[in-house]
């Protein structure tokens, strides 16, 4: 959940964003078989754009309004292929990622009579949808009632398959009133520092401005360094015999492993700042991060595709669901200087950082620390690149369609926003239940989950 504060007179209001977690219940094995055929189309189109190169949504636009989606989705991915290319310079695309549809794409309806009280009409392709009955978060009830009543603005919508089944993260933002945020003085900045030996490490100074309670997840680290050395050494020998197919599985296997590995620790990140008083997550700002890199090829290969961007991102959406606060800072000298005297010191090992001014007490220091700390007291300083500024410095020519991509392809369904919502929900009742016309569709090209 994110925050934004404005003062109205004497009193404080909040522009808040939060995450809607909605699970799909039981969808009938037509449902499922069209949700697949949805999931498999996006993951081909992104596919294609990304392998394209598309780094504007025009370029986007002409390879993705070729497939079978629905014009939310597409619209969707032109606006997210470019983001891999220039916010966060992807070099390559693993892992299952999640299908995602413009503001306007879904739709909510509330039957509070049935025992299963929330539906959701799901954007298939063209003029076809899909309505899924589905169990919210009962902590997020008021938040669904006011998206159904036109009091909280619906975004961007997600759908993915997690552990046999499917769920859908709806955003959704509103005015409501708030308690004063914390002032930059009384936040307390927690660095996040992304790296090769401990792949997350965390620090913050106390009251008094010594550091306290770094985390290391370096076991982590060692375990996901292990799994790609194995997929880099395993793939290229099967593809060596001619064993492609086996390769991919292999390596999608190893993939899901390094995605758990993730998951986990970005939880742990929030859970560590929510126990924190007042905190703020601050990240390196990727774009300088990738810049900055050059290691040689050997590792190039490594740090490229280590998983900063999506590191980042799990934390980000993470930490927003719980209301912390995320800000960036220049990543650049963070891990060169000392965080106790500000000269730049020397890596005599990949986890030491030792200072090389005689009248710092230093000496040697726990790089990774170090680096976190230097991160934090960055934001301290007053440095922060917030989201706008980062889409400012993007390659000219992304801007290139108008809000939510809609002048390109335009959603093709657009017609049922206009549908009121008692009238398509009567009209689509049966669905609900059962699958009576959808039933008469002709299913093409399913595939297994």
């Amino acid at each position: 959940m994110s925050l934004t504060i404005q003062r109205w007179g004497t009193a404080t209001m909040g522009e808040v964003t939060k995450t809607l977690e909605l699970k799909l219940v039981d969808p009938t094995l037509h449902k499922r078989r069209k949700l697949r055929e949805t999931r498999d189309a996006y993951q081909n189109a992104l596919q294609a754009a990304f392998a394209a190169g598309c780094d504007t949504q025009s370029a986007a636009n002409d390879v993705v309004v070729e497939y079978d989606l629905s014009g939310y989705a597409k619209n969707a991915l032109k606006q997210y292929v470019p983001q891999l290319h220039n916010s966060y310079d992807a070099d390559e695309l693993h892992d299952d990622h999640p299908v995602r549809f413009t503001n306007e794409g879904l739709q909510l309806d509330h039957q509070p009579q049935n025992a299963i009280e929330w539906y959701v009409k799901v954007p298939h392709h063209e003029d076809y949808h899909l309505w899924i009955p589905v169990r919210a978060n009962p902590d997020q009830r008021e938040w669904l009632e006011a998206v159904y009543a036109d009091d909280a603005e619906m975004g961007e919508s997600q759908l993915f398959k997690r552990d046999g089944t499917w769920y859908l993260h709806i955003t959704a933002t509103r005015d409501v009133a708030e308690q004063s945020a914390a002032s930059a003085d009384e936040q307390t900045p927690i660095g996040v520092d992304i790296g090769e030996a401990s792949l997350v490490t965390v620090c913050h100074r106390d009251d008094s401005g010594s550091p306290v309670r770094p985390e290391l997840w370096a076991d982590d680290g060692k375990a996901v360094r292990r799994l790609r050395k194995t997929y880099f050494t395993a793939t290229r020998r099967l593809q060596q015999r001619g064993s492609e197919r086996i390769a991919d599985s292999f390596g999608d296997a190893l993939w899901d492993q390094i995605d758990d590995i993730f998951h986990r620790v970005t939880r742990e990140v929030v859970a560590y700042a929510e126990s924190v008083e007042n905190p703020v997550l601050v990240l390196e700002d990727l774009t300088d991060i990738r810049e900055n890199m050059d290691y040689g090829a050997y590792m190039n290969r490594r740090l490229h595709g280590w998983g900063f961007a999506k590191l980042h991102a799990q934390i980000r959406y993470k930490a927003a669901e719980t209301g912390i606060p995320i800000e960036t800072v220049n990543p650049r000298n963070t891990s060169k200087a000392c965080h106790a005297c500000g000269e730049h010191g020397s890596r005599p090992r990949q986890a030491t950082f030792r200072c090389l001014s005689d009248d710092c007490w230093v000496g040697e220091y726990q790089a990774d620390v170090n680096g976190a700390i230097n991160i934090a007291d960055r934001y301290r300083s007053g440095e922060s690149h917030r989201r706008s500024d980062r889409s400012s410095r993007q390659k000219a020519g992304d801007d290139d369609s108008a809000t939510d991509g809609a002048s390109l392809t335009g959603p093709q369904d657009s017609h049922a926003v206009n549908e009121s919502r008692s009238d398509s929900f009567a009209h689509q009742k049966s669905p609900i239940s059962g699958d009576n016309a959808e039933t008469q569709q002709v299913t093409r090209g399913t595939n297994a989950s």
